[in-house]
C-alpha cells in the first residue's frame, strides 16, 4: 500500500535507504561505480541506543542498521493513511523526514509501535524522537490516538519543554 520498495524521492540517482544511511552515517565507503548510491560500510551512532554501531553491508551483517520508519507504516495506515493517493503513501515511506538509521534490534522491537508503546531505550534521544514523529503526523495529516498524545505530552513537559518539533 506504500509502493514498491525504496525510492528516490530527491532524485539523485540514489534509493531513500541508501541516502538516509549516507546522511546518518560516519565514515561511509560506498561501493564503486554507483555514484555514491551504494553504502557498503560506515559508523552507526545510534539514537536509540546511543551505542556505535559499525555497519558492513552483507547478508549476516546489515540487520544490526536498519532504516526505521519514525511513523511506522502501519501505525500511519491506521491513522489517516488509507486516505492517502498511492502516489502520497509511496512519498510517506520514501521521506526523510521520517526515515532514520538505527539499530536493528531496538528497530525490531519498537514493530509498528507508536509513542504511547514504545520509545527509544536512550532516555537523551526521546525528546527528539516525538518531535520527529509529530512533525511527521503533522506533515501528512495523520492523527494521534489519546494514549499517544498523552505520552509525547508527558515527555515534552516532563523531559523537554523548550522542544522545538522537527521539520527536516
Amino acid at each position: 500500500m506504500f509502493g514498491s520498495g525504496w525510492q528516490d524521492p530527491d532524485g539523485n540517482g540514489c534509493d531513500a535507504r541508501n541516502d538516509i544511511l549516507g546522511r546518518d552515517l560516519t565514515e561511509t565507503i560506498a561501493k564503486p561505480g554507483t555514484h555514491g548510491c551504494v553504502i557498503t560500510s560506515g559508523v552507526l551512532q545510534d539514537p536509540f541506543t546511543a551505542e556505535t554501531i559499525d555497519f558492513v553491508r552483507g547478508q549476516d551483517t546489515s540487520t544490526l542498521v536498519q532504516i526505521d520508519h519514525v511513523v511506522p507504516l502501519s501505525d500511519a495506515w491506521q491513522k489517516g493513511a488509507q486516505l492517502m493517493e498511492p502516489d502520497q503513501r509511496a512519498e510517506f515511506a520514501n521521506d526523510p523526514l521520517n526515515l532514520l538509521a538505527v539499530d536493528g534490534p531496538s528497530n525490531a522491537a519498537k514493530g509498528d509501535g507508536d509513542a504511547a508503546t514504545w520509545l527509544p531505550p536512550n532516555h537523551g534521544y526521546r525528546c527528539d524522537y516525538v518531535a520527529r514523529q509529530s512533525a511527521v503526523k503533522a506533515k501528512y495529516d495523520l492523527w494521534m490516538t489519546q494514549a499517544e498524545h498523552d505520552a509525547i505530552r508527558r515527555i515534552v513537559s516532563t523531559q523537554c519543554p523548550a522542544q522545538k518539533v522537527v521539520t527536516e
